[in-house]
Formats: C-alpha cells, sequence, structure tokens
C-alpha cells in the first residue's frame, strides 16, 4: 500500500482535486516490481461506480500508457497530503473481485513469493459484456439465475456390504459420507474455529447406477456431504483433478436432487459460459461450486464445505506462477473462513498425511471397512518361472479368462501408443532419429516407425552404436497391448480408453478394456477383474512421489472393480503391495513421510528452486544469507547450483516451515531488485544479451524430473 507512485512505470503525476476518495488499485502487470497497491483519485464522476472490487482503468507514467486492474479498497483523500493521478475508467460496476478472494490471493501470494494479480488473472475469468449485462438486468428485475432443471432424488441403500449383496451397491462410500457430515458438524457446534478441521477418506470399492449414468462410491461420498452442507444454507465447493471426475460428482448430486444447486466452474468450458457461471456464483446464494484446481477461488458466499477429491493428483498443482498447489490454497481458504475441509481419496498422500499426524486433520475411515482381493504376482511362490515373469503372467491370464465370462475386464497401462519406444534389436540402445536425434515410436500397427520430435519416417535406420538395422518393442503401450489381448482372446471386444480416446463408461457385458492410468472408463456393476500391468516400469520413473503415485493409480483403477472380484498386480511386492491388499494405504505415506524426514525432502520441509545465470544465483543466495537472521540460517540449507542444460543453474534452499514466511518475503524481495537492476548493455544487435531473469518456485517436489 504505497504513496503516491514512486516506481517510474506506476503513476502518472495531475493536478487533482483538493479532496475525494483515494481507491488503492492492483495493476494486472506481470512485472514483480508492480505486485502492491497504487493510490489513485477518484474523480467525482465515478465516485457512485468506484467500488472495491470492480475493474477499472488507470494511467501509468510512461508514454501515457494505461493499465487495467481492481480496486481493493478505498480511503479517504486528506487535501494537500500529495498529488495523486486520477483513474481513467471504471471498466465495469460489478464488484468482481471480493475481499474474501483478494485476502486469498494476497496470503498465497506472499506464502509463494510471487504476485498476487498472478492468482487473480486464475480467479477471475475474463469479462464478456453481453453475458455482464444480461446478468445485471436480471438482479435489476429481481429475477433469479436461472437454474437446471431439478432431478427428483434417488433413493440408496446405506447397508452394509455383504457377500451376497449385489455388486451396485457397497455402503463404505455412502456411510462414511454420513459420518463426515456428523464430524464435521459436532465440531461446527462446539465452536471450535481455531483449529482447521478435515476429512481424509479412503473410500471403498464399487458403482451405482444414478439415473442413466453410472458413477463410484466416491463421487456419491462427495454429493451426499456437498448436499447435506448446502441444505443447510451454505455454499460448497468441490475440486476434482479433471472433466471426468467433475461429470462423475455431477451426476452423483443430480441423483440426490441438487441439479439446481451446481455452478461448473472449469477451463474446459467456453469463455462466455464460464464467466456466466462465475457471475452466478457471486450472485450471494448459496451454491455447488464443483470445478478444477481454479474453482477454489470461487467467490461463493457463506462458504460452509470445501471438498478436494484426489488432491495428489499432479492435474491438482498449477503449473503457472506462482505455482499454488490446490492443497494449499484449500488449507489457506479454510482457516480464512472457517469453513468445513474435506480431503477425499483412496490414497493418502504424504502431504496429507503430514497433516494428520500433526492432529491438523482427522482421518475419517468407512465402515465397515471394506477388503478388495488384491493378488500381487510377485508375492506367488513360483514369481521366477517364465510363465509368471511375463508382462501377462499365467495367473492374470487365468482370472481375465474366468472374469470375461461375467462381464468386463480392465487392463491398467502405464503408457499410451501403440510403441512409445523403439530399440534396437542388436545392442538395445534407444533407437534414435537420423534427423534430428529425436526418440523413434510406432503410433499404430502396421505402421512405419517414426520420429516422435521432427516426424521423420526412419526408412533407412541403423544404430549409431552397433550398426545394426531392426528394431523391437522397449515399451509397448495400449495400443498393442489392445493388439495382443485381442489375438489372445478372438471374438471379445477390445476397448481402448487414453489421452486420444476417450471412454466414460462400459456397459457389463464381456469386453476387454485397456486404459492407461487415470483414463479408466466406470463400468456398470464394476469390473469382474482388474490387472495392473507394467508396474515396474511405473515405479521405475525419478521422482519423490513415484510410490505414492503408482499406488494412487493402483488404489483407483482397484476401486472400480466389483465386489470381491480379483485384482491382479502384477510384477509388485513388498510394502506396496501390502498396503493394497490390506487397503491400508496411510501405512506407505507414513513410511514415506518418515523417511522424507530423515532426508529433509518435501513435504518434511519446505523448498525454494531458484534458478538464473550462475553469478545472479550465487548472488541472491549470498544476499539470502544476510538478510535472515542466524537463528533462521540455523533452520535452512542449500543443494547446488547445478547446470540446467540452457546455459542456467539452479540451486534447491530448503527450510523449515517455522521460517517459510521470512524465506518466502525475502527470495521475492531479491526477485524484485534482479528485476529492477538496471543494465550496462542495451539495444538488439547482434552482440546483445537479454540480461538474465531470477526465478524462484516455492514448493516444487518433483525436483528430480
Amino acid at each position: 500500500m504505497a504513496g503516491a507512485a514512486p516506481d517510474p512505470q506506476a503513476e502518472a503525476t495531475l493536478e487533482s482535486p483538493s479532496s475525494g476518495v483515494v481507491a488503492r488499485v492492483m495493476l494486472e502487470s506481470p512485472l514483480p516490481q508492480l505486485d502492491r497497491l497504487f493510490d489513485y483519485l477518484v474523480p467525482a464522476a465515478l465516485v457512485q461506480d468506484a467500488r472495491p472490487g470492480v475493474r477499472v482503468k488507470v494511467p501509468l507514467r510512461s508514454a501515457g500508457r494505461t493499465a487495467r486492474g481492481y480496486i481493493v479498497e478505498l480511503a479517504p483523500h486528506v487535501p494537500g497530503e500529495r498529488t495523486l493521478s486520477e483513474v481513467d475508467e471504471v471498466v465495469s460496476p460489478l464488484p468482481v473481485l471480493t475481499p474474501e478472494v483478494w485476502a486469498l490471493a494476497r496470503r498465497l501470494a506472499d506464502r509463494a513469493a510471487g504476485s498476487a494479480c498472478d492468482i487473480v488473472r486464475l480467479a477471475i475469468p475474463p469479462r464478456f459484456v453481453r453475458v455482464e449485462k444480461a446478468f445485471l438486468a436480471r438482479q435489476a428485475a429481481g429475477e433469479a439465475t436461472p437454474r437446471a432443471e431439478a432431478v427428483a432424488p434417488t433413493a440408496f441403500a446405506l447397508t452394509g456390504y455383504s457377500a451376497s449383496d449385489g455388486v451396485h451397491l457397497a455402503a463404505a462410500g455412502a456411510r462414511s459420507a454420513i459420518d463426515a457430515i456428523a464430524t464435521v458438524t459436532a465440531v461446527r457446534a462446539s465452536g471450535d474455529q481455531q483449529q482447521a478441521q478435515g476429512q481424509e477418506q479412503a473410500q471403498g470399492q464399487g458403482q451405482d447406477t444414478v439415473g442413466h449414468h453410472t458413477v463410484g462410491h466416491w463421487a456419491l461420498t462427495i454429493a451426499e456431504l456437498a448436499v447435506g452442507v448446502h441444505r443447510g444454507g451454505e455454499s460448497v465447493i468441490v475440486a476434482v483433478p479433471d472433466y471426468r471426475d467433475q461429470l462423475a460428482v455431477e451426476q452423483a448430486l443430480e441423483s440426490l436432487g441438487a441439479g439446481d444447486a451446481i455452478v461448473r466452474l472449469d477451463a474446459r468450458q467456453a469463455r462466455n459460459e464460464r464467466y456466466a457461471n462465475f457471475l452466478t456464483a457471486l450472485d450471494g446464494d448459496p451454491h455447488i461450486v464443483v470445478g478444477n484446481r481454479s474453482s477454489i477461488y470461487a467467490p461463493v458466499s457463506h462458504l460452509g464445505q470445501i471438498i478436494v477429491w484426489d488432491e495428489g493428483d499432479s492435474l491438482q498443482s498449477e503449473p503457472l506462477a506462482p505455482y499454488v498447489h490446490l492443497r494449499d490454497a484449500a488449507l489457506v481458504r479454510q482457516e480464512q473462513s472457517g469453513c468445513r475441509l474435506a480431503f477425499v481419496s483412496h490414497s493418502r498422500s504424504t502431504d496429507i498425511e503430514r497433516l494428520v499426524e500433526l492432529g491438523f486433520l482427522h482421518p475419517v475411515f468407512p465402515a465397515p471397512r471394506y477388503l478388495p482381493r488384491v493378488l500381487p504376482t510377485a508375492e506367488q511362490d513360483d514369481a521366477d518361472a517364465p510363465q509368471n515373469a511375463a508382462r501377462i503372467p499365467t495367473a492374470a491370464w487365468q482370472a481375465a479368462r474366468r472374469a470375461l465370462e461375467q462381464g468386463p475386464v480392465l487392463v491398467q497401462v502405464a503408457r499410451p501408443g501403440y510403441a512409445p519406444v523403439l530399440a534396437c534389436q542388436s545392442c538395445g540402445h534407444p533407437a534414435a532419429c537420423t534427423v534430428c536425434g529425436g526418440p523413434l515410436h510406432v503410433h499404430r500397427a502396421g505402421e512405419r516407425p517414426s520420429c516422435t520430435l521432427c516426424g521423420a519416417i526412419a526408412a533407412n535406420w541403423s544404430c549409431s552404436h552397433c550398426h545394426g538395422t531392426t528394431f523391437r518393442f522397449a515399451s509397448i503401450g495400449a495400443g498393442r497391448t489392445a493388439d495382443e489381448l485381442g489375438r489372445a482372446f478372438p471374438g471379445t471386444r477390445v476397448i481402448v480408453s487414453d489421452g486420444e480416446r476417450t471412454v466414460l463408461t462400459v456397459d457389463d457385458k464381456p469386453a476387454l478394456v485397456v486404459a492407461t492410468r487415470g483414463a479408466e472408463p466406470v463400468a456398470e456393476g464394476g469390473y469382474r477383474a482388474v490387472l495392473l500391468l507394467d508396474g515396474p516400469r511405473m515405479l521405475a520413473r525419478e521422482s519423490l512421489r513415484v510410490a505414492e503415485d503408482c499406488l494412487r493409480w493402483w488404489s483407483n483403477a482397484i476401486a472400480l472393480s466389483a465386489p470381491r472380484a480379483p485384482n491382479v498386480l502384477v510384477g509388485v511386492g513388498g510394502d506396496l503391495a501390502k498396503a493394497l491388499v490390506t487397503w491400508q494405504q496411510e501405512m506407505v505415506a507414513s513410511a514415506e513421510l518418515a523417511d522424507r524426514r530423515a532426508l529433509r525432502f518435501p513435504p518434511a520441509v519446505r523448498l525454494a528452486t531458484v534458478t538464473g545465470a550462475a553469478d545472479t544465483v550465487a548472488g541472491a543466495l549470498a544476499e539470502l544469507e544476510r538478510l535472515v537472521t542466524e537463528a533462521e540460517w540455523a533452520k535452512m540449507d542449500t543443494l547446488g547450483p547445478v547446470p540446467t542444460g540452457d546455459g542456467m543453474v539452479r540451486a534447491i534452499v530448503r527450510f523449515d516451515y517455522a521460517v517459510g514466511a521470512s524465506v518466502a518475503r525475502h527470495l521475492r524481495a531479491l526477485v524484485v531488485k534482479n528485476a529492477t537492476t538496471r543494465r550496462s548493455k542495451t539495444g538488439s544487435g547482434p552482440g546483445f544479451r537479454p540480461p538474465p531473469t531470477l526465478r524462484v518456485r516455492l514448493d516444487d517436489s518433483e525436483i528430480m524430473e
């Protein structure tokens, strides 16, 4: 909150009236040095429309330029104190930036050493004048916002599962929703708002048919929890990773008669539709907002519940600066609003395990507990036998053959495509394109190998190591697996679901469904068998989170199986297999967290990756050590710098949570200082090089990739 434009790019110095109202404006600018509030005088003609949260256009000092922004707050102007520029225009009279969302954006930006405007850009979609005029006309006429037609509630059995029950109903998901509602209601009624509350729910298996749709129990659990809170007159935000999950939650909500309360917010919507739904969430009525990670910033009033499904999914991590994870945004918003918070998943992440062990979150498990039937082939007595060491061992073939007599079988694979990776038949070295050196692949059956990067056909290919001229498949994708299974089971339907071919549901007739992780369709009545292939290949990925990611992928696939259906885990044993067999994934999360604490890796500590030119990074690290106190430096250490391959270097600063606010503040100051430092070389000639930019990213857990 600064005075009259000390920054040369911020404001112009103009004569202003002797008194009036001062608007403190957040500018929409990517420049880190402009990440603060600037004071502008509101002309008398704009006083009526100039309210906190509205869009405005304001002048900048240089070249008569203007910038857009939002009024954050208003204050009286003290005559004679200083001379301010005037607001040029109130772009829209709608206060789209609510105080709660602004406070959330500011807090998250400070925590991530980023700019608040970057978060506001995610929270508020672009303006559409026609949509806005229609919304204002409805408000002026006192009309309600158009709703979808309500669907009559569907009754669900909440009794426990037994072996003689049908495959459509398993009570773990439905009953745990009621338990969660009772828990958070009791906490709310007790007035204990000083500590954040949340629930981590490990859901059971099975699907239910709601209306004409088939959804998993996890979606019904979320829907029942959301409807219970919404009927109390409060709003709910449900954040899911992708459109498949979003569709399942919406269908479950409609089946419970809450279709008229749904407000959909996601990046797949047309821009005008998204803005219309955003304005609906802003109208003051209680809503159930369903969307992807950006829906956590929905401007709903009377927020009573935040529900996050599968927070460990990589899609819940924001790829744009300042890279705020949905989990962190949900925790901060819960703290600021005092609402309830539930993290729902089949497999717990180490981040949630840390909060559970700290007592910040309280786990809620399904009741009664349900154990899937998981068969790890690596634990067999003759696991090393040739027939059992194959990619699809004998046990998996037999399970699939028996299950196909009753219904569909799911086969989960690691990679999409046909043959994503080729290798030399003679020496085994990865096959590289002779034109650009990129990797070769085969896109579909009968197709000649081509380069993944430049697309060149490998017509006269020879290995650069041994001069061999023949290939072999080093990696088999979903397409090749589907071909092999089709030949092994003639006359059986084969369905492929991956990034290129989207399949959301399948019927209960016999079929082999080959899907990549995360793209598995929901089967009516559940899959009669699930084959989890390529486990060792998935675990070979270099990542801190590889174990918990694989456990989550496998758990989500197992959750699609019918009660007591076999789930064959191929090639994986040990603690991961034990966790799936006992359905106690939290054991792996706890063990992983203990290892991270010993090694000082996230989430046991926080990280900051500092990237830039070698001298810039070295100078930033040295200055950071001077800025922090001796006690704070004792809780910090650095790794690197190491080259990144593009002429830059990267260093990693590790620090305890207790000093996180101080470290983030100092790193942000260093970024601003680097951005405003004058360079000696200017111009655009052959000898000109643009100045290096210091980049800082906090809490990047994928530092090995």
